[in-house]
């Protein structure tokens, strides 16, 4: 099983979703960004490593949203979702060929990557909460 973290990136108001880019797994699905958790590094290191590598921007990571579980047939993915505060930085695109910052209830109206959705489901119920 791969274990991956998502940054749920709030701005504003707004929460991110990036688009995979042609050529990578998952092109054209939205996402939260993030990575593979490396051997002995945390969630939370892992998106502070991760977003700086893909966009350069540093974020602080902030609690902890939820998480899937997702077969993609040939692997098995653990999302492990984090919500996180944009603090430095102009997002450049390297894996994505897209940024939208949406208000929480439009974010259901793009096509996410499957193991997303469960995080994007428990985003809009943490809302509803409130």
């Amino acid at each position: 099983m791969l274990r991956v973290a998502a940054a749920v990136i709030a701005r504003d108001g707004l929460i991110m979703a990036a688009r995979k880019r042609a050529g990578l797994h998952l092109a054209g699905y939205w996402e939260f960004p993030g990575g593979k958790i490396e051997p002995g590094e945390t969630p939370e290191e892992c998106l502070r490593r991760e977003l700086w590598e893909e966009f350069g921007v540093r974020c602080e990571i902030g609690t902890f949203l939820g998480e899937s579980t997702y077969s993609y047939g040939h692997n098995v993915v653990n999302l492990l979702g984090y919500f996180a505060i944009h603090r430095e930085g102009v997002f450049r695109l390297t894996d994505h060929d897209a940024i939208r910052w949406l208000p929480p209830p439009a974010l259901t109206g793009l096509r996410w990557a499957p193991a997303d959705i469960p995080l994007v489901d428990k985003l809009q119920e943490n809302l509803r909460c409130r």
